[in-house]
């Protein structure tokens, strides 16, 4: 296998693992905060749809981005009220969510199955595109690579090195205590929420505008799943969910790259390589956490105040 044959399986990788990363950054500090949602598949779906449908009717790529991001906020503020409004079980609002989102997403997109359109523009930096081997590796990338890793880097020092960062993952540790320091617990909370909803549309966005580029129906194929799975992986924090994307990322490719070589392995099993991933890193994370968890003490807790 020469060095141009690497790159391509490289590049194919960083193009699996964006959506997760993006997604899964959101749902951190979302997490962080204290809120466990399972709506992500349904807001990736929707974001998928819509982006595409958005993007095809204007013809503008960053109008459907940002039509996608609008339409997963939207659908998080639904899973806010639920949660936050009406203190409603997190895990039950979420996989509602998830339903809902999906139904939507093919009824907006059904007028759009089999169309397509030009893929998301990438990075051409003249010289240094065109290196051998690493040049478009690094320099030759869609807009949402690099948009993933600034996210990456943004959120992580947002969380640790600002005060609004700390005062989230307060509320997060104990909505409790934060709130008797006259922390503004369900805004913050509904902050997070609006801004992990936001991601997932813009990761779902991702796979109709770029990654294939055309719109069909449950085409997130649970990779909203995955990136809960990957906030776990990660231990809640954005590099290390940068890490974990590129290995999810990297399993993926792999199974399609036996399909090609035609190794002797049925396809579905193959196809469902990615999943059994996840639930053995689950698993392997559970046994962790059982000698020491890690995960924020408020997560998942509905918040009810008392005055």
């Amino acid at each position: 296998m020469n060095g141009q044959a690497i790159v391509d399986i490289l590049m194919i990788v960083v193009s699996a693992a964006t959506p997760l990363l993006i997604a899964a950054v959101g749902e951190i500090v979302a997490e962080r905060a204290g809120v466990l949602n399972l709506g992500l598949e349904g807001m990736m779906i929707i974001g998928a749809s819509t982006g595409f449908a958005i993007a095809y009717a204007t013809n503008s790529t960053l109008v459907g981005v940002l039509g996608a991001a609008l339409c997963g906020a939207t659908l998080s503020a639904v899973f806010a009220f639920l949660v936050i409004g009406l203190a409603a079980n997190q895990v039950a609002a979420g996989l509602a969510i998830t339903i809902v989102g999906r139904g939507l997403a093919n009824l907006i997109g059904s007028g759009f199955v089999g169309l397509k359109r030009a893929r998301a523009w990438e990075l051409r930096i003249p010289g240094l595109s065109d290196l051998p081997v690493v040049g478009k590796l690094l320099f030759g990338q869609d807009f949402f690579v690099y948009g993933a890793i600034l996210l990456t880097a943004g959120v992580a020092y947002w969380l640790t090195r600002t005060r609004a960062g700390l005062t989230l993952r307060a509320v997060g540790e104990n909505h409790t205590s934060a709130h008797a320091l006259g922390l503004p617990v369900r805004a913050i909370r509904l902050g997070a929420i609006l801004f992990g909803g936001a991601c997932s549309g813009v990761a779902g966005s991702y796979l109709s505008l770029a990654y294939t580029p055309f719109w069909s129906p449950d085409m997130t194929a649970g990779r909203g799943w995955i990136a809960l799975a990957l906030v776990v992986f990660s231990s809640w924090r954005p590099w290390r969910a940068l890490a974990g994307a590129l290995l999810f990322g990297g399993v993926a490719v792999l199974a399609l790259a036996f399909q090609g070589l035609g190794v002797p392995i049925p396809a579905q099993a193959l196809n469902a390589a990615p999943y059994l991933v996840t639930i053995l890193v689950l698993v392997l994370l559970s046994a962790r956490d059982a000698r020491g968890a890690v995960a924020p003490q408020s997560l998942g807790v509905a918040f009810i105040p008392d005055r």
